[in-house]
């Protein structure tokens, strides 16, 4: 009788998990550009975390237009992807707001390569990023250290990861990041280097990091620039484990520091 019992029990809950299996999550990538410069790779990073959301079972819908940022419409999403946005990318105030009220609900960001040059005049962004991009040198082959390699977006980088990039050099860096990944200086052709970052990390500049911010998870990455980045596995896989720790779903080796006060 007991087992006919658990038998029973067993095949319910079976039935239960096949008839309501768990929902899946969904990140709305963002892709608005304001006047000025804007990046060739757009089209290619769509399909890129198109792919990466088929992979892992995620829904991902993509928009250019700033009216889709309300309260009532970002509470679908599980994550926000900024995908080489550029320039002003809010028209409204309330737009803005509806963006801060996303973070401030638990919502996650994940920032791609020139979302960090997005909304400079936005102290509140610059921070929520995680810095504000100042310049790069001309794209070119150099070395990146891996500084932590226990994040779900570094663990497969080799230990000094040679690639072709932009450098971002930023500014007004969030104290409170974790740094996955830092430029090695010493291999930057730059004839303005001493000029700016100077000394200010010493041989290593901050390209990928990770960092609470007002009760979301954010990642960002500068790498990104070029439309090939977006079929190259050794990239896909950084920013698939950015994209995955961001939504909570592969951290269990990563612990965030204590937010300083």
């Amino acid at each position: 009788m007991k087992i006919k019992l658990i038998l029973l029990i067993f095949c319910f809950a079976l039935h239960s998990v096949f008839a309501n299996p768990p929902a899946k999550k969904q990140i709305l990538v963002y892709i608005k550009n304001g006047k000025g410069y804007v990046h060739k790779n757009i089209a290619v990073s769509v399909e890129a975390l198109k792919k990466i959301g088929e992979t892992n079972k995620l829904i991902v819908d993509v928009s250019d237009d700033p009216a889709i940022m309300t309260s009532e419409n970002l509470k679908k999403y599980n994550c926000l992807v900024f995908s080489n946005t550029c320039n002003d990318i809010f028209d409204t105030e309330q737009q803005k707001q509806a963006f801060v009220d996303y973070i401030h609900s638990g919502g996650s960001f994940v920032g791609i390569h020139s979302a960090s040059d997005s909304e400079k005049t936005w102290p509140w962004y610059t921070a929520m990023v995680g810095g504000k991009f100042k310049k790069h040198p001309a794209f070119q082959s150099f070395e990146i250290k891996v500084i932590n390699k226990n994040h779900p977006s570094t663990s497969a980088l080799p230990q000094i990861w040679k690639k072709e990039d932009e450098c971002y050099y930023m500014n007004e860096l969030n104290p409170n990041i974790q740094v996955l990944l830092a430029a090695d200086l010493r291999t930057i052709k730059d004839a303005e280097k001493d000029v700016y970052p100077g000394r200010i990390f010493g041989d290593y500049f901050p390209l990928a990091w990770c960092h609470e911010f007002e009760g979301a998870r954010v990642f960002y990455t500068a790498l990104g620039h070029d439309s090939k980045d977006y079929v190259d596995p050794v990239y896909i896989q950084h920013l698939t484990g950015g994209i995955l720790w961001a939504l909570g779903e592969d951290d269990k080796d990563f612990k965030l520091k204590k937010k300083r006060k």
